[in-house]
C-alpha cells in the first residue's frame, strides 16, 4: 500500500511544463542528429546559439561555431554526414527554465558506443538552442590503464597533446 501512494505522489508531482520543456529539448537534441546524418548544414546549425561552443573527441577539438562550421561544411557538402543513435537521454532543467543539460548515451556503426552531454539555453526568439555539445568515447574502467598508456605514447610520439 505505502509504495501505491509513492507512486501516486510521483505522479502528481510532475509538473506538466517541465515535461513539455523536457520533450522540447530531446526534439532539438533528436533534430541535431537527424541533420547530421542526412548531412544538412543549414538545419544542422540553427540548432546551435551564435556563441556556441563543440568540443570533440581529440583533444584539439575546442571549437568555436564558427570554427566547427569551417570543419563539418565540406564533409556536409559531399554529403557526408555522421550518424548516432540515441540510446538513452538525460535532461535537466534549471529551475527558471532557461538552462537545459543533458547527457546521452550514443550508438554509430564506425564508433559503436559514444556519449554526448551539453547544455541548451531557451531564447525566446527561437527556442531552445544547443550553446555546448561535448562529444566523447567512454572508457570502460578495466581497460582505462591500457587505453591511457596508447595515448600518451601517441603524444610523447606526436611532441605534444595538439
Amino acid at each position: 500500500m505505502k509504495s501505491l501512494f509513492i507512486l501516486l505522489f510521483l505522479i502528481l508531482s510532475i509538473d506538466p511544463a517541465r515535461a513539455e520543456e523536457t520533450d522540447d529539448v530531446a526534439s532539438v537534441l533528436d533534430a541535431l542528429h537527424v541533420a547530421a546524418s542526412k548531412a544538412e548544414a543549414e538545419a544542422y546549425f540553427d540548432l546551435f546559439t551564435e556563441d556556441a561552443i563543440y568540443i570533440g573527441t581529440d583533444v584539439g577539438e575546442f571549437w568555436t561555431l564558427e570554427e566547427f562550421k569551417s570543419y563539418v561544411i565540406p564533409y556536409f557538402s559531399r554529403g557526408q554526414g555522421w550518424t548516432y543513435i540515441p540510446e538513452s537521454r538525460d535532461i535537466r532543467i534549471s529551475n527558471a527554465g532557461e538552462v537545459a543539460w543533458f547527457h546521452e548515451v550514443l550508438d554509430s556503426k564506425s564508433y559503436g558506443t559514444s556519449r554526448g552531454t551539453g547544455v541548451l539555453v531557451f531564447e525566446k526568439e527561437t527556442g531552445w538552442r544547443i550553446s555546448q555539445y561535448h562529444l566523447t568515447f567512454p572508457i570502460p574502467n578495466d581497460i582505462a590503464d591500457e587505453i591511457t598508456d596508447r595515448i600518451k605514447a601517441y603524444e610523447a610520439a606526436a611532441g605534444s597533446r595538439q
